[in-house]
């Protein structure tokens, strides 16, 4: 049975978001808001399907997808590229591959205790997110 990301979560750590937007093509002043922000995840699981919000003063995204089926994603609110989406269950982990004019892109989701972990990659720069399950 695969783990239940269902719910809302609260960042408390980001590891180098400002060389992984360089990466993805973000421009300086966006960046330094960016580094600013405390988003929030809402995860809705049922099943397969998937519906991730990241909620913030700045700006709100959404993703839906089910787990196998590739997708068209453009990602919005970003850098506005058009990708090749696929998320897969490795293991415990989502994992998130991301074909477009970007090389190594993708994210990677998994729960140790009460705490979600993401892992952004592009190019040869990883962002490490931890988000603790709001109560």
């Amino acid at each position: 049975m695969p783990v239940d990301f269902s719910g809302t979560w609260d960042l408390i750590s980001n590891d180098n978001i400002d060389g992984y937007m360089v990466a993805i093509g973000i421009d300086f002043a966006i960046r330094q808001i960016a580094k600013m922000l405390k988003p929030q995840k809402v995860i809705e699981q049922e099943g397969d399907c998937f519906t991730i919000r990241t909620i913030s003063t700045f700006r709100n995204l959404e993703r839906s997808f089910k787990i196998g089926e590739e997708f068209t994603e453009v990602t919005q609110g970003l850098d506005n590229r058009t990708c090749q989406s696929v998320i897969n269950w490795e293991n415990d982990k989502l994992v998130c591959v991301q074909r477009g004019e970007k090389k190594n892109r993708g994210w990677t989701h998994w729960i140790e205790g009460d705490l979600l972990h993401l892992e952004l990659t592009c190019e040869d720069q990883v962002c490490k997110q931890v988000f603790k399950k709001a109560v």
